[in-house]
């Protein structure tokens, strides 16, 4: 039925020894040494990864303080800007107030002078309002 073959075995064992140092040497050792280059590289790269993220985390703390910087200059000036206008504003106001002030004096002194002639006048013309009513009085 079956006949063991020592030959045939030990030929086989043989080419599979063989065909096992060939896949070795071709394929499995280059396999494994471009896994580990590539493990390599990978942990490389995260290292560098990490570095760049520390000075990305630098680059943008100096980013933010130059944006605080910034604004703080920015509202410095705004106010500024808002005090100076105030002041501005405050001495035309007060000039206004005083131009306003003079002519409200030179219409009051006017008013007081038209008083004071209309009264002389009217006093000037008292004798002859009595004499009218005189004569009106009369012909009642």
């Amino acid at each position: 039925m079956l006949d063991i073959q020592p030959p045939l075995m030990l030929f086989v064992l043989a080419l599979f020894l063989t065909l096992l140092v060939l896949l070795n040497n071709m394929l499995f050792q280059p396999l494994v040494k471009f896994m580990d280059d590539r493990d390599h590289s990978i942990a490389k790269d995260l290292e560098a990864a990490k570095g760049l993220s520390g000075n990305s985390d630098e680059l943008n703390a100096k980013a933010d303080e130059i944006i605080s910087n910034a604004k703080n200059e920015a509202a410095g000036i705004r106010q500024k800007a808002i005090d100076d206008e105030k002041t501005l504003a405050a001495s035309r106001i007060e000039t206004r107030q005083n131009e306003l002030e003079t002519e409200y004096n030179k219409f009051v002194e006017k008013l007081n002078s038209d008083k004071e002639n209309l009264k002389n006048s009217l006093l000037s013309q008292m004798p002859l309002f009595k004499e009218s009513l005189k004569a009106k009085f009369s012909k009642l």
